[in-house]
């Protein structure tokens, strides 16, 4: 009955939004402007709210569904979120069912930022035997720099200013130097020691980006089980490579590295967990506002100084 519920939800929040969306035209935008409105961007996570206040600072006003600090794998939409995407004048998703739950809705009513990636780009893992979409690919900065420019271009048309994409090429540009700064630190690591163990599997763009062997007991998304197996050979990969530290997530229960450390200290192997706030490391979400890692660039350089202060 419960299930029946949330599809009966689901596809309700989809018809409302298509019901409202039909209703949109450039004239609401028109309008907004002559009364010295501005237009609102919907987003669905931190980091695409992030790139929108980058990219059009003041020049719009932009709302979040997803709270910094969730995880998108399981956040449902909630009543309150049919409001902010049907009155938005733009949606900005990831896409490459990163907002699982809320596929259809957005798909309906926004624009996915990556929508222009190739098929060879995206990644792909086998995830119980079938092979699924890697929706994590802000982990590969060139990728990052492409969804910049999907974006940018959207609210270049949204708000009929082309000084939007003047500043995605310094924002590109700044995102160069972040991509310089993080091969700088990681060639501090040691070939011997340059494996990244985390909850899920969320890095692998980061480590085709960067040459560092990423393991993970969960799969792409944390919606999925973690098997004693998987465990298990977590456990025996960090033990033959002498792994000096493994890394808690900020939107992951830190319980599942505590167990993994455990099963080595009972092989007789001792490794760190790196948890508690500020020694996370982020994956699906930037930190709260205020909070170190609160942007693309800082939540960057946050992750690769904790894994070159454990690991080097």
């Amino acid at each position: 009955m419960k299930k029946f519920i949330k599809t009966l939800f689901s596809a309700f929040f989809v018809f409302m939004l298509m019901a409202c969306g039909n209703g949109k035209s450039d004239k609401k935008v028109e309008d907004k402007g002559a009364s010295g409105d501005k237009p609102t961007v919907t987003t669905t996570t931190s980091f695409l709210y992030d790139m929108t206040k980058q990219l059009a600072g003041d020049k719009v006003t932009v709302e979040l569904i997803i709270p910094a600090g969730e995880d998108p794998h399981l956040y449902e939409a909630k009543p309150e979120d049919l409001e902010k995407l049907s009155s938005a004048d733009l949606v900005l998703y990831h896409g490459l069912h990163f907002e699982g739950k809320m596929v259809d809705a957005l798909e309906a009513t926004g624009v996915a930022v990556a929508k222009n990636f190739t098929k060879e780009e995206i990644g792909e893992m086998d995830e119980g035997g079938q092979m699924v979409v890697d929706p994590h690919f802000w982990f590969d900065i060139d990728l990052y720099k492409k969804a910049v420019d999907v974006a940018a271009d959207e609210l270049a048309k949204l708000t009929k200013d082309d000084s939007i994409r003047e500043k995605a090429e310094e924002y590109k540009g700044e995102l160069d130097k972040l991509d310089e700064y993080n091969r700088t630190e990681l060639d501090k690591i040691s070939a011997e020691s340059r494996y990244l163990i985390t909850p899920h599997d969320a890095f692998n763009y980061f480590s085709r980006h960067y040459g560092m062997e990423v393991v993970a007991p969960q799969g792409v998304s944390t919606d999925s089980e973690v098997s004693n197996t998987n465990i298990q050979e977590t456990v025996d990969f960090i033990i033959e490579h002498k792994v000096k530290a493994i890394f808690a997530e900020s939107t992951t229960d830190p319980a599942r590295m505590e167990k993994i450390q455990e099963a080595c200290k009972k092989q007789g192997f001792d490794v760190t967990v790196v948890q508690g706030e500020g020694e996370e490391l982020f994956s699906d979400s930037l930190a709260q506002e205020g909070k170190d890692g609160d942007n693309y660039i800082d939540m960057y350089k946050h992750n690769v100084d904790l894994m070159v202060k454990y690991l080097k």
